[in-house]
C-alpha cells in the first residue's frame, strides 16, 4: 500500500491551490504546441522551396524547347545552303576527287619550326651591395 499512498500524495501536492500534475500536464501540452507550430514552419518553408524549384523546372523546360526549336531552325538544309551559296561556297564538282596516286601532293604543308625569343640578361649586383629585399623585411 505504501506505492499507492506515494503516487496518491503526488496526485494531492498543491502550489498555492494547483495540483502539480496540472501544472507538468499544462506544460507538456504547451511544449506539444509549441512543437507542432515549428513542425508547420518547416514544412510551409519546404513547401515554398519545392514550389520554387518546380518553377525552376518549368522554366527550364521551356527554355530546352525553345533552344531545340532555334536549334532545328538554324540547321534547316535550305538555309544553310543559302549561308553557303551567299559566302561564295557550292557542292564539290565530281571530277575533283583526289585519286590514290594524287595524295602525296595533297599532304598536309609542315608546321614552321617554332620562334624562340631569347629574353636579354639581368644585369647583377656588386658583391658588396646589400640584398634588396633585406631591406624590404626591416
Amino acid at each position: 500500500m505504501s506505492a499507492v499512498g506515494a503516487i496518491k500524495r503526488v496526485f494531492d501536492w498543491k502550489i498555492r491551490g494547483v495540483r502539480w500534475v496540472e501544472i507538468i500536464g499544462l506544460m507538456l501540452v504547451a511544449a506539444m504546441i509549441f512543437s507542432v507550430y515549428l513542425a508547420k514552419a518547416a514544412a510551409a518553408s519546404e513547401s515554398a522551396r519545392i514550389a520554387s524549384l518546380e518553377r525552376q523546372i518549368t522554366q527550364n523546360g521551356q527554355r530546352v524547347r525553345l533552344l531545340r526549336a532555334e536549334a532545328a531552325r538554324l540547321e534547316q538544309p535550305g538555309r544553310l545552303e543559302a549561308l553557303s551559296r551567299g559566302a561564295g561556297l557550292g557542292p564539290v564538282d565530281v571530277h575533283r576527287q583526289a585519286t590514290e596516286a594524287s595524295l602525296p601532293d595533297l599532304a598536309p604543308i609542315p608546321d614552321p619550326e617554332p620562334v624562340v625569343i631569347v629574353s636579354p640578361t639581368v644585369p647583377t649586383a656588386p658583391a658588396d651591395a646589400e640584398p634588396v629585399a633585406a631591406e624590404v623585411a626591416q
